[in-house]
């Protein structure tokens, strides 16, 4: 009786209760699911090959050469293996993803602080993050800090710039400027092998420690299963030069406060291999940090006592179904759970303190189908729905709900010289508040263009170019956050133009490699959301005022020699130019100036060799200088830095383990540099790792 009236409730809610595009999607899902088809397997040219649901690059680049897919896309994408990821000495994914081209990734500082990832001047809400091939989203803030994800568990690190080649996803993914997507290991068993792990432990400088571990097993010919779990534990106190004046031998060396970082993460995943081409994976995923805020380094005040708690947890799944030998389908699923505190002890306020509380959580739902028309001709349909709700424990907070349903439909032409891909995407946003006037309702068609060409037979060279306009809806706090937000905001627009050339090859019977890739781009925002005073210098809201007009250049060479089975080298190297200015108002003192924090230009390289004995590898990072403000005075300019990190690396077994040592020197000329003014980064650090597999 009860399983009957909750049916019943049910029915109820998703034939009235329901927004029509979660209408459409429940529709969508339940239909196919009532069918089963045949194994179907598309094959076309070698070097366009449509993705798989979850971008599982890693089974196209076991033999190491992960060159091809980058250079055939028709948008510019960016890889890192897990081999590539060891050689650039990372932790974190925010430490990982600044050797892409044409990113800048705002870091507050040691392993603590927040860091959020812009792509080409468009800033962090342009950006969609996707872990093992669903969006993370955080409707507070619209950034997302790719600082709490760790690459202990990381097979693949990709960045794509535009739609890119895999028309078969989620419309969410569609949506953005630009996606980084994480792609976690993926259980590999061999004839006879049901059961496998690891156990790894880091520790290094400044009182950080992190220990991990990762154990898969083949539960029967149907189901494998994974659990990692992982901590960090890190003190934060590392020293400093805190400068008085200009000149440069006019300093204190200082002890950097309030940047201790507790960590955990447990994670599992169960993978589902069915006949008839049915396919299932479900994460579980529980994060908890507790650390403490480091604060700008003020001249005679260094002192900072706030503090942040955070947990989050969500479960997803992904399903997909061979419906027919020309039709696939996949739907995905999540909900998401987040709870963030802060806590300011010295607030000079009448309450004495600030203690602030918010909670996240979403419903997302998503449905995806794939027909192959032909051979050489494809099209996809995807509909997502999915619904945001936040509230806090401020006083009048309006707690606002965001409904949103996305449509996207892609078609995409292949043959043995030409990639082509075209999309629309439709979004529709509905948002509700308990108290006070709520954000307009939106609708919104954005087209999405690309091509790329392979003129010579002989040789794999790529001509690619792509349009793509996209915009991002105003975060939470830019609606509705006391005092400063504003309502009647709009979304932010964007339009992308890309022209690149990308040349490959390889000689010497595959032993020697390399690639190289030159794209040069025009991007445009309008309506951007920006903060102005109203009534005097001390009360601001968020107005729809600004233009930025962004020009620039990404270049990437990548090169690989196997001298023989004992002896290896790799090289690789990014350098990118922006001219991001502000267009907003001709009589502004901003006018055409460089946007805050945007260096004109940036750059990273990496290098390793492999031996029979040890495994070395180096890594830089460049940036130029920037502006902390819109005005590019020189008072507010932030100088430029090099950071230079190596590595070594040795493997060996003993009494049937596989053992792992490791030690790296992070910046190794000790430079004292600020990513973000008065947050001064580490200077030299070790780092030593040990890993276990058995």
């Amino acid at each position: 009786m009860k399983l009957r009236l909750k049916a019943v409730r049910a029915k109820s809610w998703i034939m009235n209760g329901c927004c029509p595009y979660l209408r459409l999607l429940i529709f969508l899902t339940v239909l196919p699911l009532s069918r089963t088809g045949e194994i179907y397997a598309q094959t076309t040219n070698s070097f366009y090959v449509d993705s798989i649901p979850n971008f599982r690059i890693g089974e196209v680049t076991v033999t190491g050469n992960h060159s091809d897919p980058e250079g055939s896309s028709s948008t510019p994408l960016q890889l890192l293996d897990k081999n590539s990821i060891q050689e650039i000495n990372s932790l974190q994914v925010s430490d990982a993803v600044k050797f892409f081209s044409g990113v800048t990734v705002k870091d507050y500082g040691g392993l603590g602080g927040m860091k959020t990832v812009s792509v080409r001047g468009m800033g962090a809400q342009h950006t969609a993050v996707s872990y093992d091939g669903i969006t993370i989203t955080d409707c507070q803030t619209g950034q997302i800090d790719i600082g709490r994800y760790s690459l202990d568990n990381v097979d693949i690190l990709s960045l794509n710039i535009g739609d890119g080649n895999t028309i078969f996803q989620p419309a969410r993914m569609f949506a953005l400027s630009g996606l980084l997507s994480i792609q976690t290991k993926y259980p590999v068993f061999k004839e006879g092998e049901c059961f496998h792990g690891k156990v790894g432990l880091k520790a290094g400088s400044f009182g950080m420690i992190e220990p991990n571990f990762l154990l898969e097993t083949r539960l029967n010919s149907l189901f494998d299963i994974n659990l990692s779990a992982e901590a960090l534990i890190y003190s934060g106190n590392y020293p400093y030069k805190l400068y008085y004046a200009s000149d440069a031998d006019s300093y204190t060396k200082e002890i950097r406060s309030n940047n201790n970082v507790k960590t955990y993460k447990i994670e599992s995943n169960l993978f589902g291999h069915f006949r008839k081409g049915q396919q299932l994976e479900v994460k579980t995923y529980y994060y908890q940090s507790d650390r403490g805020l480091p604060g700008a380094v003020i001249l005679y005040n260094p002192y900072s006592s706030e503090h942040l708690w955070d947990k989050n947890a969500f479960m997803q799944a992904h399903y997909e179904q061979n419906l027919s030998p020309k039709m696939v389908y996949q739907l995905n699923g999540k909900y998401n759970w987040s709870h963030e505190r802060y806590l300011n002890p010295d607030y000079l306020g009448s309450t004495g303190k600030e203690d602030y509380s918010y909670t996240q959580n979403e419903t997302y739902f998503s449905s995806s189908l794939l027909y192959n028309a032909f051979q050489k001709l494809s099209f996809a349909f995807s509909a997502d729905g999915f619904v945001n709700r936040m509230t806090a424990n401020l006083y009048d907070f309006v707690s606002p709900s965001r409904y949103s349903g996305l449509t996207n439909l892609s078609v995409k032409y292949v043959n043995s010289w030409m990639f082509a891909t075209a999309g629309f995407l439709a979004t529709g946003i509905h948002e509700k508040t308990e108290t006070a006037s709520a954000g307009a309702d939106y609708k919104h068609i954005s087209p999405a263009f690309n091509l790329s060409v392979k003129p010579f037979s002989i040789m794999d060279f790529h001509v690619r170019i792509f349009y793509k306009g996209s915009f991002r809806m105003p975060s939470f706090n830019d609606l509705y956050y006391s005092a400063i937000g504003n309502s009647s905001l709009k979304p932010e627009n964007s339009k992308q133009l890309n022209f690149g050339l990308t040349y490959s090859h390889s000689f010497d019977e595959g032993r020697s490699q390399f690639m190289f890739s030159s794209d040069v781009y025009h991007n445009q925002i309008t309506d951007r959301i920006t903060a102005v005073p109203t009534k005097n210098i001390f009360i601001w809201s968020m107005m729809n005022l600004g233009k930025v007009d962004i020009k620039g250049l990404d270049l990437a060479f990548e090169a690989t020699k196997i001298i023989n089975k004992d002896f290896k080298l790799s090289f690789g190297l990014n350098h990118s130019y922006q001219r991001a200015l502000d267009v907003t108002d001709p009589l502004s003192k901003v006018y055409n100036n460089q946007i805050a924090y945007m260096p004109r230009t940036s750059g990273s390289g990496r290098m390793a060799v492999e031996t029979p004995w040890v495994k070395l590898a180096y890594s830089l990072l460049y940036s130029g200088h920037r502006y902390v403000t819109g005005q590019n005075l020189s008072e507010n300019n932030l100088p430029g830095y090099w950071d230079h990190s190596v590595s070594a690396e040795h493997g060996f077994i003993i009494h049937g383990l596989n053992l792992n040592l490791r030690a790296e020197v992070l910046n190794l000329t000790d430079k004292n540099y600020e990513v973000v003014r008065n947050f001064p980064m580490p200077g030299r650090s070790y780092r030593f790792g040990m890993e276990v597999a058995f």
